[in-house]
């Protein structure tokens, strides 16, 4: 591990991200890729009237179909301020009849357990907390330590997936909410981040000491591979949306919202209901030497959310959830030793290409995946993320 340099990085002109992000180029002008690629999704999914109408006829098509039925929709809901404000506009605005469903890995913040307890019962909504298998959860956690790539929540964020899909089927619903926007949340190059069922299963027998439970289409657990998700979406038909992908989300705002309607408490940061992301924060930023705020960060400057000179200012930095407290604590519940850990942190970094995936696959698949995603069989950011987010 090599020692950052600030000073000779190349920076957008427009956004914060820089030379260290994965696939980054600029044009003549000084203007990132991934500045490009934001301007493109602003014109495919508007925020203005434009994307009010479409919400609208979203919407409208949902009730209309799902009329009678106990449940239109699953609304993911973590207890942060985006999930908490779906699920508030979601009921009190469109007026849907959604199931709340929560995956728990064993590391939730308690004020944002507190959360969603408030807002499902002052909302109506009932609650459903799928709990992963601590066994497999905890070492899928240290076999991606082990692995020695940055996608250290990949068992939590296939998970969370996995659950919605899992809740979904066995209900009967045939749409999933979801509370993620390009314009505060950016897209994160794909060697951070690379979500994939095969290649979460070729590290996890490479590294692990637990054998996965077998996939059941209504409790999937921590399978969700591309035959998973063709049976999700393509035989079961469900779809999956963004709703703030046409709306015009200001964070500032819906925080408001929530805390004066439903209670709402900060957590303490944005990712920070999860605790074990002050771990996941702390080995990237020391390790990897990049910082994964930069891509969310760089979304809100272009959204008018964060002044450039202030995201600047606090590109790799400590982030305030690196609180080494929480992470001995994340450390602890993992049930490895501290001096277990720094072996792990010594290990050369690597990403998912190390490893088997599912990606040589997903390359040959683009058109389909582009046109499952614009017709919300899949998440809408899934094209942009494989095939226009860095290499």
């Amino acid at each position: 591990m090599g020692k950052l340099d600030k000073k000779n990085l190349r920076r957008c002109v427009r956004c914060p991200q820089d030379t260290t992000i994965p696939g980054i180029e600029f044009d003549k002008d000084g203007f990132c890729n991934f500045c490009r690629l934001h301007d493109k999704m602003e014109r495919i999914f508007p925020n203005d009237e434009r994307g009010e109408e479409i919400l609208s006829r979203i919407i409208s098509k949902i009730k209309k179909k799902e009329k009678g039925k106990n449940y239109d929709c699953v609304v993911g809901i973590s207890g942060g301020r985006d999930s908490t404000y779906l699920l508030y506009k979601t009921v009190k605005d469109w007026e849907l009849r959604p199931l709340a469903v929560h995956f728990n890995d064993g590391f939730d913040n308690p004020i944002a357990g507190e959360n969603m307890v408030k807002a499902c019962k002052k909302l109506g909504v009932e609650l459903r907390t799928i709990t992963s298998d601590w066994k497999e959860g905890k070492d899928l956690k240290i076999s991606f330590l082990k692995a020695s790539v940055p996608d250290l929540n990949m068992g939590t964020d296939i998970g969370i997936a996995a659950s919605l899909y899992g809740v979904a089927c066995e209900e009967g619903i045939k749409n999933i909410f979801i509370g993620q926007s390009f314009r505060t949340e950016g897209i994160k190059p794909l060697s951070w981040s690379f979500l994939d069922g095969k290649y979460l299963k070729s590290v996890q027998k490479k590294f692990g000491t637990v054998e996965l439970k077998k996939w059941c289409p209504e409790r999937p657990g921590f399978n969700l591979g591309p035959k998973e998700i063709f049976y999700y979406t393509i035989i079961k038909r469900i779809k999956t949306f963004t709703p703030f992908y046409y709306l015009n989300y200001v964070r500032k705002d819906a925080e408001e919202v929530i805390k004066k309607e439903l209670d709402w408490v900060y957590p303490g940061a944005h990712y920070f209901d999860d605790l074990y992301h002050s771990l996941i924060k702390y080995v990237t930023r020391k390790k990897f030497e990049f910082d994964m705020n930069l891509n969310s960060d760089a979304a809100l400057v272009r959204s008018g959310q964060l002044s450039y000179s202030e995201a600047i200012k606090r590109a790799h930095g400590v982030y305030k959830i690196e609180d080494p407290k929480i992470i001995d604590l994340c450390i602890k519940r993992l049930g490895i030793t501290k001096e277990d850990f720094d072996e792990y942190m010594k290990l050369s970094p690597k990403n998912f290409r190390d490893y088997k995936t599912s990606y040589p696959y997903i390359r040959k698949m683009r058109v389909p995946i582009w046109i499952f995603s614009r017709i919300n069989l899949i998440p809408k950011v899934v094209y942009d993320k494989y095939f226009n987010c860095g290499k």
